[in-house]
């Protein structure tokens, strides 16, 4: 029975760990006004996260070999990017991503 109360226990405070990192920034920051310039750099976030993971799934690596490229996630991003261009939407771009890669695996 301890070892079951230590991996309760385990799960509890890694969700209690997880919760307060999500949560205690927007309490913190709740008090404080941020300067303009720091509001602007933390603007590009989304983008970025979004640019990187769209990065890594383009493109297969090979082990002592340049890198392919996904053709699947290629096609499946025109869509997606000229859908950024037009509505500058986060729901809709990852929307559009995610039906047209669906679409895609469909055909």
């Amino acid at each position: 029975m301890l070892s079951f109360n230590y991996v309760i226990l385990t799960i509890i405070g890694c969700a209690a760990v997880t919760w307060l990192s999500r949560v205690l920034p927007f309490i913190l920051l709740k008090k404080f006004n941020l300067p303009k310039t720091v509001n602007e750099f933390l603007s590009f976030v989304p983008i970025v996260i979004m640019s990187a993971l769209w990065f890594s799934h383009l493109f297969i690596s090979n082990t002592g070999h340049l890198p392919d490229i996904n053709y699947e996630y290629l096609i499946a991003s025109a869509p997606t990017v000229l859908s950024a261009a037009i509505t500058k939407n986060l729901l809709v771009i990852v929307l559009v991503g995610m039906l047209s890669l669906a679409l895609l695996r469909f055909i």
